[in-house]
């Protein structure tokens, strides 16, 4: 018994694992047991073999119990029905991949701890501690799987219900949602190539005595008109007095700034929404006026239910048709929406997500039992991982080098 307990939870851990893959083709028929169709009529695709619950499904050649067999009459043989006694145990409507894969497991794991019991490898406390945590996970499995069974009974009158406390959750929209860029996109300038001699009539004239590819530097150009063309000098002074006094925004008040404006297009856009105007033309100006580059969106949303919303725009499924939203601004954005119609999904439509939704609902609530009440000692395990935190370093660590008194 406990040879089988502890082969179960090894095939758990491997079944778990593992995802489903798409069957593997059906066996063709003999040949000559169907007869060919007619022609042009459709070919039927031929049957698979049945098996029946007493056919052999799993051999293992060369192990026995009986140990006076040998050769080919020493084998373990396991039916249909024993096979999907374990399968079920383990995961119902298990794949066929999945099955051939247990199936291959069962059969090493079971020579293998057959072989461990020869050598009484069970008769060690590393493994009573290895059972009695195994006999632990599957019974948690078991009762898992009982709560589960449990919050499923979810009568029709519960559903009616839930379905008359929370009618608004099942209202179904069609808005017209314009958006507005959080923020202006300032687009970087590039620098100017400088000119070349005999670009222009000044630079020729200030420049004679240069060579004629070397580029102008209109900075030293200037310091030089300066110093001889004394008229200019106090309107050269009242500019660099009023680049001077000028204030230079920071990054965070250029950004500051930018989301004000944005802002304030998304107000007037709304009120022209509510005037009547279209929204798709409305939607283009508002990318325009963000610096957004492309084709917007469609503004239009059909089928839109209140929790399919976030949470700060659910508010939106109150209006009536024809009314439009305050602005709705958040860390994506500025939102605008114009109800155009709504309507209550009848009780019949949603009959299978209500009673999903009190199933999974009753399921978090039996479990909340049995979770968030380990309190751990840091000393010992170290602090709580946070979001983010990298995992600890997997492996054994190298070995320490012993010191040179220990060599001695």
């Amino acid at each position: 018994m406990l040879r089988q307990l502890f082969a179960c939870l090894l095939l758990v851990t491997l079944v778990s694992g593992q995802t489903a893959q798409p069957a593997p083709p059906a066996p063709t028929a003999p040949a000559g047991a169907q007869t060919a169709p007619a022609p042009g009529a459709p070919e039927k695709a031929p049957e698979p073999p049945k098996v029946g619950p007493d056919d052999p499904v799993l051999t293992i050649k060369g192990f026995c119990t009986d140990t006076s067999l040998q050769g080919d009459a020493c084998k373990t043989v396991l039916t249909r029905a024993q096979f999907e006694k374990l399968a079920d145990a383990l995961q119902p409507n298990m794949s066929p991949a999945m099955r051939r894969q247990l199936a291959t497991a069962y059969a090493r794991m079971l020579t293998m701890s057959t072989a461990a019991e020869k050598r009484d490898l069970e008769k060690t406390p590393h493994f009573d501690e290895a059972m009695h945590f195994a006999r632990m996970q599957i019974l948690s499995q078991e009762l898992s799987k009982a709560l589960q069974a449990d919050s499923n009974n979810v009568s029709d009158q519960d559903i009616q219900d839930y379905y008359q406390k929370n009618t608004a959750n099942f209202d179904q929209a069609t808005f017209a949602r314009i958006f507005v860029p959080h923020t202006k996109r300032i687009e970087t300038l590039k620098a100017t190539p400088a000119k070349k001699k005999g670009s222009g009539s000044g630079a020729g004239r200030s420049s004679a005595a240069g060579s004629k590819s070397a580029p102008l530097k209109p900075q030293k150009i200037s310091f030089q008109e300066d110093e001889h063309a004394k008229p200019a000098a106090p309107a050269k002074k009242a500019a660099t007095t009023s680049k001077a006094g000028a204030k230079k925004l920071t990054p965070e008040e250029q950004q500051k700034a930018g989301e004000e404006a944005m802002k304030k297009e998304a107000e007037l856009i709304r009120a022209r929404l509510v005037k009547g105007e279209d929204p798709e033309k409305l939607q283009k100006e508002s990318f325009a006026a963000g610096g957004l580059p492309g084709t917007p969106p469609p503004t239009k949303m059909e089928k839109v239910r209140r929790t399919s919303l976030p949470s700060n725009h659910q508010s939106v499924m109150d209006l009536k048709p024809g009314e439009v939203s305050q602005v709705i601004s958040d860390p994506s954005g500025n939102y605008i929406y114009k109800m155009i119609s709504k309507d209550t999904l009848p009780l019949d439509t949603v009959k299978t997500e209500i009673k999903n939704q009190l199933s999974s609902q009753r399921y978090r609530e039996a479990m909340q039992h049995y979770q968030n009440n380990a309190d751990l000692n840091d000393a010992y395990f170290g602090p709580a991982r946070g979001p983010g935190m990298p995992m600890p370093p997997r492996g054994p660590r190298p070995p320490v080098k012993p010191d040179a008194e220990d060599r001695d």
